[in-house]
């Protein structure tokens, strides 16, 4: 497994002592940059962290900066380390080794432990975790600090008409649905003004479209106040439609990093493509530089000859006409709304037929039995090393770590 993802270089994080250059250059918040940051470019920088439960490491060298204004996502299957990787940005979890820097300044790691109520962190979460006998103003009013008690609860009515829920500001969380109550989470944790916001599965506990619109909004207030945004998510639509940027994680590890375009368009690994919606694969072996498939030669620059590989293909990028000539047959044909799911049958004279699947828009005229002839999109079909298919571990993120070491808090 080690094997597979190679350590993550050291981050410039700014000019003064904590700052750590490579050999190579090179800023984990803005890759293009080879000299130091300027201080606070990168208000959150997580450097070659790892965590262990006992002697099991559930997460292994990881390393990101979430830059001003950013909203950058962990996504994942359960059990790949993203919430431990929140948990030990928020002070929740202490780092085996690596260092986390808030702003510049060294908040874990290295013999140094924030606490998290001294980070200037928000949270929000799934549960929402509203304090049932304080009504909806008192709620968000709660984290204000050195403020007095009319600026406090103005500052409370501010970020309640910025999610649009002054009009509930006397009423109790008992009296809210959930969407209103995760509005109201959204103003709390926004309202002392944080420097850096965590986010861990919020909308997975309301239904499809409730959650699509809170999500929406969210986003919205997000990015008006211009605050460093660290999300947690197994859904890679959600990543998608939120993140600036995604870290794709796998056994503890960052597989990709980049923007949601470049992880669709350029994975990296298998595992990367697969992650954003089903793909075919198709094993095979280089020749003269191509992967040969019953849908043609890919290219497969890289590759030693005869080299096992694995032919990766979106369901997309097939486009399918109706051909009595075609060496394709319509197996099963369903509309699903937006696409339709085709599943075929094809020929070839490399082997025995295969079980392919495409998905189209418009209408379905593609009927079962026809024949068809496939046209592929050669920009959506990626070569990849023949890889043993690893089942994910399944760590519970949510158990303590062991008792940390007295001396190594500051």
């Amino acid at each position: 497994m080690n094997m597979m993802f190679p350590k993550t270089p050291a981050i410039q994080c700014g000019p003064g002592p904590h700052c750590s250059f490579t050999p190579n250059g090179g800023c984990a918040a803005d890759p293009l940059r080879i000299s130091p940051c300027a201080p606070g470019s990168a208000c959150l920088i997580m450097d070659n962290v790892s965590c262990a439960y006992g002697k099991t490491r559930v997460v292994e060298n990881v390393s990101f900066a979430v830059r001003p204004g950013e909203l950058l996502c962990l996504l994942g299957p359960s059990g790949c380390g993203k919430t431990t990787t929140l948990r030990m940005a928020a002070g929740l979890e202490t780092p085996v080794n690596g260092r986390i820097l808030l702003n510049g300044q060294l908040v874990g790691g290295q013999g140094m432990h924030v606490a998290p109520e001294k980070r200037n962190i928000g949270f929000l979460f799934q549960d929402y975790a509203l304090f049932p006998h304080l009504n909806v103003l008192a709620n968000v009013a709660f984290g204000i600090r050195n403020k007095g008690k009319a600026e406090s609860r103005e500052r409370a009515m501010d970020m309640l008409r910025q999610v649009g829920m002054e009009a509930h500001a006397d009423s109790w969380p008992h009296q809210l649905s959930g969407g209103q109550m995760q509005r109201v989470a959204l103003a709390r944790a926004l309202a002392p003004e944080p420097m850096l916001m965590l986010l861990d599965e919020p909308f997975s506990g309301l239904d499809k479209r409730l959650r699509d619109q809170i999500r929406d909004e969210t986003l919205h207030v997000l990015k008006s106040t211009g605050v460093c945004v660290l999300m947690v998510t197994h859904d890679p639509e959600e990543a998608m439609f939120m993140a600036d940027r995604i870290a794709i994680m796998r056994a503890g590890r960052i597989v990709q990093l980049d923007e949601p375009e470049t992880l669709y368009r350029r994975p990296v690994a298998s595992f990367v493509a697969s992650f954003f919606g089903e793909v075919n694969r198709i094993p095979s072996n280089v020749r003269q530089g191509k992967v040969l498939s019953p849908l043609g030669a890919v290219p497969a620059p890289g590759f030693k000859e005869g080299a096992e590989v694995e032919l990766v293909i979106r369901p997309e990028a097939l486009s399918l006409e109706l051909s009595d000539d075609g060496n394709a047959t319509v197996l099963v044909s369903h509309m699903l709304g937006r696409s339709n799911l085709i599943h075929l049958r094809v020929e070839s004279d490399l082997g025995p037929p295969i079980h392919l699947h495409a998905r189209t828009t418009g209408p379905l005229p593609h009927i079962e039995g026809a024949r068809v002839s496939i046209k592929l999109d050669q920009s959506q079909a990626f070569v990849f090393p023949k890889e043993e298919q690893m089942e994910e571990e399944s760590i519970p993120e949510e158990l303590p770590a062991p008792p940390p070491n007295p001396g190594s808090f500051c």
